[in-house]
């Protein structure tokens, strides 16, 4: 494939300032003279105005993209941010429910304990009832 069927579209810069775009146009189409040879070119040598002019356009792109980047970062942080506290609140429900649990676990534990010890008392009770008859047989 040719650079002809795949043409790349590039954005042009967005200024902020007051220039507007035919003062960009008027001060690129102005011919210059070149140093050297005394010809005037239409684009191939820039003058000292041009060149400023062209750095401050790229020096404004270049803020104005790092602005962007800035509020994206800025957005997925605070993104970020709220799913973590979601996150978060569901752990806590979690925590709370599991501790609810274990409460109940551990009460019926204590319940089943105290029903072993009662029953082991009554077995024991029932063993002196039953040892002397034992022994008669």
């Amino acid at each position: 494939m040719t650079a002809i069927e795949n043409p790349v579209l590039y954005q042009l810069p967005v200024l902020e300032e007051t220039i507007s775009p035919s003062e960009i146009h008027e001060f690129l189409s102005q011919p210059t003279t070149h140093p050297i040879s005394g010809l005037e070119t239409s684009r191939s040598v820039y003058s000292t105005e041009e060149r400023r002019l062209r750095r401050m356009i790229s020096n404004r792109e270049s803020a104005r993209r790092s602005r962007w980047r800035k509020k994206k970062r800025q957005e997925d942080l605070a993104s970020e941010a709220d799913r973590l506290r979601l996150e978060n609140r569901e752990l806590e429900n979690r925590l709370s429910a599991l501790a609810n649990q274990c409460h109940v676990v551990q009460r019926d534990s204590n319940r089943l304990l105290s029903e072993s010890v009662f029953l082991q008392h009554r077995l024991a009770g029932l063993h002196e009832i039953l040892a002397p008859t034992m022994l008669l047989q």
